[in-house]
């Protein structure tokens, strides 16, 4: 990798050369999940009004059923997907133009579901102009970037979350309650993957499918002769650096283990499709990458993140403790599972050596923490209305939010780092660590 600014781009021309694609590679007192445990929160005549940019992804959020917000106004470069915003927020207001879009008089928070390349600059406008920003992942694309944000978020005082879907899964709760409580004992080692095969799709847009709303004014400016085959437009998801999406395991790892990634080698895997050999990513030659970890507390961790594999699609993790371990589901169909060793004070291996019994684990759900009118099944293992709720909840109470800025880049550094490592054979790099948000 030439230097951690390489994948960046203008936005226009960004979107002329890809034509963007239409993927986010998701009156009773309310309840909110901290420090593992649920808090009542007391009940808030304040209403946040929430602009929601980006009518695919987007349009799957809480916004419009949490007791203290609202939609004001919406905005994509799609008409159909202004409508669709439209319909499922119960909002009249729709916008083309980011820009106007966020001088709406009515706005005190924006929720960008966007394509990955705009998250920091979509995000640093409007955090400028004193808006709070929940984003879709990644946080950012680049060392460069990352800071940039992290500063910004700094200056503005303001609140920003990612909304990583991973952290609210309802076995990524249950893990971190179990953490805290000291179930697990020591966790020595950790695991997540994320397999999104049969990307082709995604990778291809039908000329210009786009959920961004940004600068360029019309469908039309987009050059339909930049493409790189005969097949159609690539979107920005054509080649994507494996672990630049990275947060959807970093996300299941940190705040279970409650560590930081501080060292990572990395090694990816390309075959010889066509996207490999030319693409927006300084020609990425990674269809799949595995990362190692060494944690701040010196235990390993392992992510693999991969667009093509013969398995089907996952998100899930591993944490073995050496008092007992958690292992999601697979998706060859084996069950949540609890492995626990047997205590016994007499054995040769002191009380926690000998037989270890293992037992299918009956995942709850956590809906009782949330707000009656978002106690709904929704996207990603139901963290959707999590998302909804702890963005909402932390400007009410003028909080930082769990995945807060500082979160947002310890999920996510660990990737870009990792993908530098990989680009320069497994390198060992170390990865600085942002601190925590201030108490």
């Amino acid at each position: 990798m030439k230097n951690d600014q390489s994948v960046r781009k203008s936005r226009r021309e960004f979107l002329l050369e890809v034509g963007t694609g239409a993927v986010a590679l998701s009156a009773s007192p309310a309840l909110v999940q901290a420090e593992g445990a649920v808090r009542t929160v007391r009940p808030s005549s304040k209403q946040v009004r929430i602009g929601v940019v980006g009518g695919g992804f987007g349009a799957a959020f809480q916004w419009h059923l949490h007791p203290n917000s609202r939609v004001t106004a919406v905005c994509d470069l799609r008409e159909e997907r202004i409508q669709k915003l439209k319909r499922v927020y119960k909002c009249d207001n729709g916008y083309k133009d980011y820009h106007e879009f966020l001088k709406h008089p009515e706005l005190d928070a924006v929720a960008l579901f966007t394509p990955a390349p705009y998250h920091v600059r979509m995000a640093v406008e409007a955090l400028k102009l004193g808006k709070h920003v929940v984003s879709a992942v990644p946080a950012g694309m680049s060392v460069a970037e990352l800071e940039e944000l992290l500063e910004v978020v700094k200056q503005t005082g303001l609140k920003y979350m990612m909304a990583e879907t991973s952290r609210y899964r309802q076995e990524v709760l249950t893990c971190i309650d179990w953490a805290r409580e000291g179930r697990f004992g020591e966790i020595f080692y950790s695991e997540s993957e994320y397999h999104h095969t049969g990307l082709g799709p995604y990778a291809y847009g039908s000329s210009f499918d786009c959920q961004s709303c940004d600068f360029i004014k019309s469908v039309d400016q987009v050059d339909k002769d930049a493409r790189f085959s005969d097949k159609l437009v690539p979107t920005w998801a054509y080649a994507y650096p494996p672990m630049l999406y990275p947060t959807h395991c970093t996300g299941m790892i940190i705040p279970v283990t409650g560590e930081r990634l501080t060292e990572v080698t990395a090694h990816g895997w390309g075959n010889d499709h066509e996207m490999l050999k030319k693409n927006y990513y300084d020609n990425n030659p990674f269809i799949h990458t595995v990362a190692l970890f060494k944690t701040s507390k010196g235990h390993c961790s392992r992510i693999s993140i991969g667009w093509n594999i013969a398995a089907q699609g996952t998100e899930r993790g591993l944490f073995y403790g050496d008092k007992m371990s958690f292992i999601m589901a697979r998706p060859e169909g084996s069950p949540n599972t609890v492995v626990e060793q047997k205590i016994d004070p007499n054995g040769p291996f002191g009380v926690f050596g000998g037989e270890a019994v293992s037992r299918p684990f009956e995942q709850p759900n956590y809906l009782d923490r949330l707000p009656e009118p978002l106690r709904i099944a929704t996207g990603h293992g139901n963290s959707h209305a999590f998302i909804t709720h702890e963005f909402v909840s932390a400007i009410i109470e003028d909080r930082h939010p769990e995945v807060n800025v500082w979160e947002a880049v310890a999920y996510t550094m660990p990737g870009v780092i990792a993908h530098q490592s990989a680009l320069a054979g497994g390198a060992c790099m170390k990865i600085r660590d942002y601190g925590a948000a201030p108490a």
